[in-house]
């Protein structure tokens, strides 16, 4: 699995460490930056991570910020984009498996790094189930989405 991964300098610690933690593990990591500690702009690592799932250069997207938020905020404004801020394992599967999340988004200084490697763990094993209910909401949301953003 192809995945996006970006933070701003408040995530870019678990960015920093994740990234080769998952490469090992065998996923193909799209690093987009912040590739340190200085202070950036945690839309412009959103967009990133969102234009390249548009582009299909990623199938999913990992975002970390300080709590997570602005990150989310600022990828759900892309169409395509559906993004959650999971910081239990739960969410993060139930995220992607209910509502096909394609970006998780996490905040480093919300979770701990192990805590954080159980999440992404969960959302990267995690399907889209495809069941009536969960794909008709999906439908609707998507109709929201093709109506909205324009």
């Amino acid at each position: 699995m192809k995945i996006a991964f970006a933070s701003d300098h408040a995530g870019f610690a678990y960015k920093a460490t994740l990234v080769k933690e998952l490469q090992a593990a065998g996923y193909d990591i799209l690093d987009l930056g912040t590739h340190n500690e200085n202070p950036s702009d945690y839309p412009d690592h959103a967009a990133d991570v969102a234009k390249a799932i548009q582009a299909g250069q990623a199938e999913r997207g990992i975002l970390v910020c300080g709590s997570g938020v602005g990150v989310s905020v600022a990828v759900n404004k892309f169409k395509g984009i559906r993004a959650g801020v999971c910081h239990d394992t739960y969410s993060a599967h139930q995220s992607v498996e209910h509502d096909d999340v394609n970006v998780l988004c996490i905040g480093q200084r919300v979770v701990g790094i192990e805590l954080a490697r159980e999440i992404i763990k969960s959302f990267l094993n995690a399907r889209f189930s495809k069941e009536d209910r969960h794909q008709r909401r999906l439908d609707k949301v998507l109709a929201m989405e093709s109506e909205n953003m324009k």
